[in-house]
């Protein structure tokens, strides 16, 4: 594929992308990545959504405030990922498409459920330190293998019972901790190669787009109907690639 139909096919996809997450708040990966995957092959989509997700991100964190606080409360889950992040993307370099494909669906499958009908039970305190390096763990091999590492962010706060700032904050911050060292591991390893970060910087602008859009339709349009619709369309997308991955 060219680098002209790249660009258009991405293009379009991050408008979408950066709408959902416009109206939602959630979703720009795994929007992206999902949509991706059904023209091009899974580390090239992971690869094209680098500069989208870490602006995004980056972006989130500093709009939100007290990143010094966050980093001081999760600290322990912000290590753990980044080093589990950085060490799958390295170990699991040679492995099969079909891996990876099994990996995406799993994240966003897992992601949909969750925000479907999932309640985490409340994680007591004394817990709270061995959650950070079991969950950090976890969602930085998923991350690494998939792109995809917002579902077990999302259980760990939600057993923390955070209020709606604190969560977006903590959320924010991991997230981008999470993309810094997925960036490298694909520079190091030669899968975000000069032609394609290229392409990724550029696509930046066309999600910054989606996000106005999905800001101004938010107000337009019922929140919940769109979220729980959106979720089972991602629920779909989502299945179709553990499919791929098995079959």
């Amino acid at each position: 594929m060219g680098v002209t139909e790249l660009l258009l096919i991405g293009a379009a996809v991050f408008v979408i992308a950066g709408t959902v997450k416009g109206v939602v708040g959630i979703g720009l990966p795994t929007a992206a990545i999902s949509m991706l995957t059904l023209f091009i092959d899974p580390r090239m989509a992971i690869a094209l959504g680098l500069g989208p997700v870490l602006a995004s991100n980056a972006w989130q964190i500093w709009t939100m405030g007290d990143l010094r606080g966050s980093i001081r409360r999760y600290w322990v889950f912000a290590v753990f990922l980044g080093a589990s992040v950085f060490l799958t993307v390295t170990l699991s370099a040679d492995i099969s498409e079909r891996v990876i494909f099994l990996a995406i669906g799993i994240s966003i499958v897992a992601f949909s459920v969750i925000h479907l009908n999932f309640t985490m039970p409340p994680m007591p305190d004394r817990h709270d330190r061995v959650a950070q390096v079991g969950f950090g763990t976890l969602s930085g091999i998923l991350g690494g293998l998939s792109g995809v590492w917002i579902a077990p962010i999302i259980m760990y706060l939600s057993a923390r019972n955070l209020s709606k700032d604190a969560f977006v904050r903590a959320s924010g911050m991991l997230l981008f901790v999470g993309s810094v060292p997925l960036v490298a591991a694909y520079v190091q390893q030669g899968f975000l190669t000069q032609e394609i970060a290229g392409v990724s910087l550029v696509l930046v602008l066309p999600t910054l787009i989606g996000f106005a859009l999905g800001a101004r339709l938010r107000s337009r349009m019922s929140n919940e109907k769109f979220r729980k619709v959106l979720l089972y369309v991602f629920l779909i997308l989502g299945l179709n690639l553990l499919r791929r991955g098995l079959f």
